[in-house]
């Protein structure tokens, strides 16, 4: 696992799994991000919490996101707030 120190002392942890076929988890700081080809699309939080983005994107990256929650009931959320959980790394 990748260990980052940032300037301000703060520690992040993230690991970086592909799961299929243009399907790829990023666990960081306790949070699962999961991608559909480069867009992250849903997350498990920390606290168990599992959220969806509202964009519609293609049939195949909806079919990624419904395999990947599993039937299990996600919050829809604006893109942006998943865009945020990853916004330490890719900044």
């Amino acid at each position: 696992m990748l260990k980052l120190t940032i300037a301000n002392r703060e520690r992040y942890s993230m690991k970086l799994k592909q799961i299929g076929s243009n399907q790829t988890e990023l666990l960081i700081n306790g949070a699962r991000v999961f991608f559909s080809y480069e867009t992250p699309v849903a997350a498990r939080l920390a606290c168990g919490a599992l959220i969806r983005t509202e964009t519609k994107y293609s049939v195949t990256t909806s079919k990624h996101i419904n395999k990947w929650v599993d039937g299990y009931p996600a919050v829809l959320v604006e893109q942006s707030v998943i865009n945020n959980l990853t916004k330490e790394v890719t900044a």
